[in-house]
């Protein structure tokens, strides 16, 4: 019986992985195949690894070898990783010229959705390179949110919630992906519509080492940048702008009119965006007909 995962991929994608990819299948024929021959996996969403770690796993493949197949598929005159990447480039680091593969046929999106899952389910990429895959796999396969976080096993508002950080000023998402910040630290910054200011509050968190609720209160707090003092009215529009940004998580303007009247204006950047909001308002989804396309920050 399966143990289940600490990501909780629930009824998604862990029925494509494991077994499946991990283990050797009875029959199965392990190759010796050049590491010459071998090339990454092009949907593979890791971009960074750890050196202190491959040298480490060299230095073990050095002592005991390789003791878990890679697997790869049949590309023209030679082969794709599908998995165990870290173990190719720490074989080759450890100066081995062969490594041993099972040999098998996937098709793209099987490519990309096992990648994907043997990183989330190691827990080996950083927010960014998650909120980079989810987008790739929604552009490469036509996925809505909602087919998406259905093939993770995931909530939409968390698969949502993942992609949006790929709307941060280049800076801040070089935070997460060091992992000096994490994602509930920098979700309040979405509101803030300046990227210098999203990276002068990130800086701040990161001197400070504020928590994720301190930075919530703090962007309650926050006046709008200005050279001169602007009227009590127009600072409280400012202040409840902010947080009505910072609670739905997107751009909002409101328009004050005569009378303590006005209009509030919400943009939505997708139709999944725009279901995201009408769930949080508590309304039920409005079907929609026609093809839909995918999530595009």
């Amino acid at each position: 019986m399966k143990s289940k995962t600490k990501r909780g991929l629930g009824r998604g994608l862990e029925a494509l992985l494991p077994p499946v990819v991990q283990e050797v299948k009875p029959g199965e024929m392990i190759e010796n195949i050049e590491i010459g021959k071998i090339v990454p996996n092009p949907y593979q969403p890791r971009l960074t690894f750890n050196p202190e770690k491959l040298a480490e796993l060299a230095d073990s493949i050095k002592q005991f070898g390789i003791l878990q197949p890679v697997v790869l598929r049949k590309v023209g005159k030679g082969y794709e990783l599908v998995s165990g990447e870290r173990r190719c480039r720490a074989a080759h680091k450890a100066g081995l010229k062969v490594v041993p593969a099972v040999v098998r046929s996937y098709d793209d999106l099987e490519m990309s959705e096992i990648a994907l899952v043997e990183n989330l389910q190691r827990d080996d990429l950083n927010p960014m390179e998650e909120a980079a895959a989810y987008k790739k796999l929604a552009e490469t396969f036509d996925y809505t949110q909602e087919k998406l976080a259905d093939r993770l096993g995931k909530s939409r508002p968390a698969v949502a919630n993942t992609m949006r950080l790929l709307q941060l000023a280049p800076s801040v998402q070089r935070f997460l992906a060091d992992r000096k910040l994490t994602p509930g630290q920098v979700r309040p910054l979405l509101a803030l519509q300046d990227p210098k200011a999203q990276v002068a509050l990130a800086v701040r968190i990161v001197e400070e080492g504020l928590s994720a609720r301190q930075v919530e209160d703090l962007m309650k707090k926050r006046p709008k940048i200005g050279t001169t003092a602007k009227p009590a009215a127009d600072v409280h529009v400012t202040e409840y702008q902010e947080r009505i940004a910072s609670i739905l998580g997107t751009k909002v303007t409101l328009k004050p009119a005569k009378a303590g009247k006005g209009t509030l204006e919400i943009e939505y950047y997708s139709l999944d965006d725009l279901e995201r909001l009408v769930e949080m308002f508590g309304s039920e989804k409005k079907k929609t007909t026609g093809p839909r396309k995918p999530f595009v920050l």
